[in-house]
């Protein structure tokens, strides 16, 4: 069950763009077949949804949707590729996927608290920098 992503090999260069885009694609499709193996290993089933972490895998890699450059892209799926072993191998800890693919860019729900609206820009410095 754990292992199931180690056969996943991205080969050292793509030929053209294309090549790479397909290679992208298939790394999407086994992300995407390995959610429920990572929902039942981190018992993430009480905090998010399959489809949310989808969707945060979709935005990953839309991130560097910008990139043309073939050995680029080979290189950021063979760090997605590792980073998809670490998880499947239980090399991280639950806190640590809440932090990086549940909660991710938005912040701790603590953090985002409507009662800081009002205080000024100085406490909300103050109180950063003074908390332990």
């Amino acid at each position: 069950m754990a292992f199931t992503a180690r056969a996943v090999k991205v080969p050292p260069n793509s030929a053209s763009l294309e090549e790479a885009r397909s290679r992208v694609f298939d790394f999407f499709r086994t992300s995407c077949r390995s959610i429920p193996s990572v929902m039942k290993i981190y018992n993430l089933d009480d905090i998010v949804s399959k489809s949310q972490l989808r969707s945060t895998i979709a935005s990953e890699i839309r991130k560097n949707a910008h990139i043309t450059n073939p050995k680029v892209i080979d290189m950021l799926l063979f760090k997605g590729t590792e980073e998809l072993n670490n998880i499947l191998e239980h090399a991280k800890q639950r806190h640590h996927m809440i932090g990086q693919y549940v909660v991710g860019r938005e912040g701790l729900v603590q953090d985002r608290d409507p009662k800081d609206e009002g205080m000024s820009s100085f406490l909300k410095n103050f109180y950063k920098s003074n908390y332990f």
